[in-house]
Parts: structure tokens; C-alpha cells; sequence
């Protein structure tokens, strides 16, 4: 059952009490073991469609193989008995579903010629700074002293050439494969260095596919510690492509706190797990708004969200991003974040937990 969809509900503006409770149950079912898998009941795939409520009714369905019910039922026994102890519970529903067990995919494990470590940076919907924090996310991993590399997936929207202040074609030196752009420490590829700004891409999904597997397959990237990929909104060909045509370390999920944004991530989130690649962890951005003149801090979109939904999931939270004239100034100018700001420091903090996830 490895690699199962997990659907989960939570609002962005419960409160810290259910926030808390969320956490727990999370938690609780993470001690409990699927045998067949030797993982717990979370990361297998068994738990599907996990609810809170506000009211503390904890409700899912646990789908096992149709040869695997009397062990379905000692799991189902052994989580009522354990959410039930648990304070502010009111009450645990567990539907066990029998289903035969899906010809897993197995994606390819060829990976790219010197490059350790490929991450994809996903968000399920567009305008929640996915972009922006995959160029930042690069940026404070080559600070750590890392040979980074990035990727712009989206072909239809391409921004890299922007967030970086490049301005340039590829060279080529022998005409089959192109050298990357480097700019502030990173070798970079877009489907935006080969084309005028304002041209809009009109191909079909056939085309785009094939032109983001030249840019990630026919580019000298040499010897690279990690290449970030950052992929186009959606769970469409060009997720399916890197998770079937190449070895992915992980995926980051970017999101903002909002439930509209939080609806999207798990597509994401779901569509990773269905794939086998694993997700890393979350990020909030967008999370909170600095004022420049005052350093005040105001919750635009009901800050904790993100966090809430990871805790959920059993996966990591990787850090809260802000919202602010700094980040924002960088992106526009196509420059780095000075090393020595506040936000600078917090992309570190992001980028120095995201290598430790896949370093070894």
C-alpha cells in the first residue's frame, strides 16, 4: 500500500486548540505499524481521507488488500483504542475498505551525469512565490558552498530569466547540447533564454514535454550537488515526465496559508506520493507581512496554515517565509537577497534543513 493518497480537511483559521489536536492524532497514528509495508499507517498509504473536526470527531478509512482484512481489523481496533485516549477526542469513526493492491509505479532510477541530487519544487496552483523561492532556495544553497544548478519546467510561463537579471542565449559547443546560463553562482536553463519575453508559447503537451527533456537531458550541467527543478502550477505531463524519466531526491511543496492555496498543495502532495517520489516537506510563504518601516507583523492570510496541513501529513515543515519589500525588491531586480538580511538568513535556515534531508 506504499505510496497512497492521503485527503485531508483543515481550515487555516482553526484555532490553536484543533491545531494541537490535529498534531496529535497525526502523530498517534504515525507509532502505529502496517506490517505488510514495515511503515507506519501514515507513510504506507492505508490511511485515506483523514478528518478533524472542530468537534474533535476524528474520522477515515483504512484500505487494505483484499487478502489483508484480519489484519485491517486488529490496525482498525488498535487506532480506535489509541485516538480515543487521546484529550479533546469526541469521537473515531474508521471505515476499513478492501481493495486489491495497485501495480505500484516504479519511476526511472536513471539520474543526470554528475548531479547528486535532483529537487523539484512543486505548489499545485500558480501565484503563491513558488518561482521566487525556488531562485532564493538556490541562491542560500550555494552559499552553503554547494554547486547548485536550476531548471525553469514551465514552458508556457517561464520567469527564471527575470528572478535571475539575465538576459541571454545558450551557447553551444558542438551543437547538440547547450551550456547553461550562469548567474550568481548557479548554472540556469528556461525555455525563456531562447525566446523574445513577450512571445507566448502555443504548443501542444507533446512539444513541451520534449523541450523540457532537451533542457534537463541535452545541458552540460557538469558536476552538480543538487539541481533544482521549478516546476509549472498543476499535476500535469511535466510532473509526470521528471518523476517516470528521471531519479528524483524529493519534492518541496510550496504553498500560502489560505485554504484555497492549502486545496491545491495536497493535489500536489497526492500526486507525488502516487508517483513514488518523496516530499521533503512544506513550505508557508507568503506567511506573514513585514512592514519596512516598522518591522510590524500582520497576518494577511491567517499565518500557521501550511504548518497545520504538514503536521497532518506527517511530513516535514520546512520553514515561513515573510512577505516582504526585500524579497519581493530582489525578485524584480533579478539579484540576490544580500546575505547579511533577516530574509536572507531564513532561506538559509530553509535551504541548510532541505540538505540535511537528502545529503546522506
Amino acid at each position: 500500500m506504499d505510496g497512497g493518497s492521503i485527503t485531508c480537511t483543515i481550515s487555516s483559521t482553526q484555532s490553536g486548540s484543533v491545531v494541537t489536536l490535529i498534531s496529535q492524532v497525526s502523530s498517534t497514528l504515525q507509532r502505529i505499524i502496517d506490517p505488510l509495508s514495515q511503515k507506519d499507517i501514515l507513510t504506507s498509504g492505508l490511511v485515506q481521507g483523514l478528518k478533524v473536526s472542530d468537534l474533535g470527531v476524528v474520522s477515515f478509512s483504512l484500505e487494505v488488500e483484499t487478502d489483508y482484512m484480519e489484519a485491517g481489523l486488529k490496525i482498525k481496533e488498535q487506532a480506535a483504542a489509541r485516538l480515543n485516549t487521546l484529550p479533546g477526542i469526541t469521537d473515531v469513526q474508521i471505515v476499513l475498505t478492501a481493495s486489491r493492491k495497485p501495480k505500484a509505479h516504479t519511476p526511472s532510477q536513471e539520474g543526470l551525469p554528475g548531479v547528486r541530487h535532483i529537487i523539484a519544487i512543486a505548489s499545485g496552483k500558480g501565484g503563491v512565490g513558488k518561482s521566487t523561492t525556488a531562485v532564493n532556495l538556490a541562491c542560500a544553497l550555494h552559499s552553503l558552498g554547494l554547486k547548485v544548478g536550476i531548471l525553469d519546467a514551465d514552458i508556457y510561463g517561464p520567469s527564471l530569466p527575470r528572478l535571475l537579471g539575465v538576459n541571454e542565449k545558450p551557447t553551444s559547443d558542438d551543437g547538440k547540447t547547450m551550456n547553461p546560463i550562469q548567474a550568481h553562482g548557479l548554472k540556469a536553463m528556461s525555455i525563456g533564454f531562447m525566446m523574445d519575453e513577450k512571445a507566448p508559447v502555443i504548443w501542444r503537451g507533446p512539444m513541451v514535454q520534449t523541450a523540457f527533456l532537451q533542457m534537463l537531458r541535452q545541458v552540460n550541467w557538469g558536476d552538480l550537488d543538487v539541481l533544482i527543478i521549478d516546476l509549472p502550477p498543476g499535476t500535469g505531463d511535466i510532473h509526470l515526465s521528471l518523476a517516470q524519466r528521471v531519479k528524483v531526491s524529493g519534492a518541496i511543496i510550496i504553498s500560502t496559508p489560505q485554504d484555497l492555496a492549502l486545496a491545491d498543495a495536497r493535489k500536489a502532495y497526492e500526486m507525488f506520493l502516487k508517483v513514488n517520489v518523496p516530499v521533503l516537506g512544506f513550505v508557508e510563504n507568503m506567511s506573514y507581512f513585514l512592514c519596512p518601516h516598522c518591522e510590524g507583523r500582520s497576518d494577511i492570510f491567517e499565518h500557521g496554515g501550511v504548518e497545520a496541513e504538514a503536521a497532518l501529513l506527517g511530513v516535514p515543515f520546512l520553514g515561513a517565509i515573510p512577505l516582504h519589500m526585500d524579497i519581493r525588491e530582489a525578485a524584480e531586480k533579478g539579484t540576490p537577497l544580500a546575505p547579511d538580511t533577516p530574509q536572507a538568513k531564513i532561506y538559509k535556515e530553509f535551504a541548510e534543513r532541505v540538505w540535511d534531508a537528502i545529503r546522506n
